[in-house]
């Protein structure tokens, strides 16, 4: 597997199964890891950080428990793969963005990324499709023993893991799970409900995590703080939120069928229409108009699409992966353009195949 192969694949959490996954796109546990021997990524030096890279690149390409892995150096990666990589969840914005010796090992199924020398020497992160944290979290604690059994990792008996961020030290742990909310949206409950998960510590951030805005009506749910926490209070309090917001979301929903169908219809429809005939459209267009369509999928409005295209599209219509579809890098206005040429011959069954992993 090489990078130019993520271009043409689809990742396991994409795949539209799981449980609840109409509504949870993806489950997601990453933790943080520091080896003992060496400072923190932010006070090291870059023969460090070169040693650091070595030591984990060796552990890491030994584990079988994650299947084949791509071990990719992100700093000799062109500007346009980095950026696939963050399109693609696989790694973080500021992986990409650093400078010095860095790299990410890339499971085949795209649901395991170990990222060496982000804000931490190591990140390990698990991403599976649906509400599925204990499945996640078994796998994720699997590959966390195998690695520590051939390094050491900074850790103290009172305080737990140590971490460069305080608020990640103890288990070094962040739960997420990525939600598609859109009628809590269209029935403007969704900042009633971000207020009451503010009150009880979790963070609600946008698609791509900390600092990025709610595209698409997606949103990643958190825990903020792990000091003086156990593995299983953090997994426990997110399994015991989500299905709260997704029966908020399944009311919603029901109260647009219900209540207001033909304005419900009328929306899904004028989105599917424009996402099958314009000419040029934005990212930020798109995302909003295939949450539209995707809601509108679920609720069996739309029947000649599947769920698995439309979470594809999402990913697929984004910036690095247009142009590496392309074959070349296209400034903002032919990006618009190429984007709707993408979605037309993907929308169209005249025309394409529907399926958006074809060309």
């Amino acid at each position: 597997m090489e990078i130019s192969d993520l271009t043409n694949t689809s990742g396991e959490w994409l795949r539209g199964a799981g449980p609840e996954a109409d509504i949870v796109i993806s489950s997601r546990i990453r933790l943080a890891r520091n080896l003992a021997d060496f400072p923190f990524v932010s006070r090291a030096s870059e023969q460090d950080r070169v040693r650091i890279e070595g030591t984990l690149r060796e552990r890491v390409l030994s584990l079988e428990a994650s299947g084949h892995l791509l071990y990719v150096d992100v700093e000799e990666l062109e500007l346009l793969d980095r950026q696939l990589l963050v399109e693609l969840h696989l790694i973080s914005r500021e992986h990409a963005e650093s400078r010095g010796s860095r790299a990410v090992a890339i499971n085949d199924r795209e649901t395991v990324s170990l990222m060496i020398n982000e804000e931490d020497h190591l990140r390990v992160q698990v991403m599976q499709s649906g509400f599925d944290l204990p499945g996640v979290w078994t796998q994720i604690n699997h590959l966390d023993d195998l690695v520590e059994e051939h390094v050491t990792y900074a850790f103290d008996e009172r305080l737990g893991y140590l971490t460069a961020c305080p608020t990640n030290v103890g288990t070094g742990m962040r739960v997420s799970v990525m939600l598609h909310l859109p009628a809590l949206v269209i029935t403007r409950q969704i900042e009633k409900v971000f207020r009451s998960l503010q009150k009880i510590n979790l963070a609600v951030r946008g698609l791509y995590g900390e600092g990025s805005q709610a595209m698409g009506d997606f949103y990643q749910i958190s825990n903020q703080v792990t000091l003086g926490r156990a593995e299983n209070e953090l997994i426990d309090q997110i399994r015991e939120i989500v299905p709260v917001i997704i029966d908020y979301e399944r009311q919603a929903r029901d109260f647009l069928v219900k209540e207001s169908y033909e304005n419900l219809h009328d929306r899904v429809s004028r989105a599917y229409g424009i996402l099958r005939t314009a000419q040029t459209i934005s990212s930020e267009e798109t995302m909003h108009l295939l949450s539209s369509v995707r809601m509108g999928v679920n609720l069996g409005l739309i029947h000649d699409l599947e769920i698995p295209t439309v979470n594809e599209l999402f990913i697929y219509t984004q910036p690095a992966h247009l142009q590496k579809l392309a074959g070349s890098e296209l400034g903002a206005v032919d990006r618009n353009i190429e984007r709707a040429r993408y979605l037309r011959r993907h929308l169209n069954r005249e025309n394409g195949s529907g399926k958006a992993g074809e060309n």
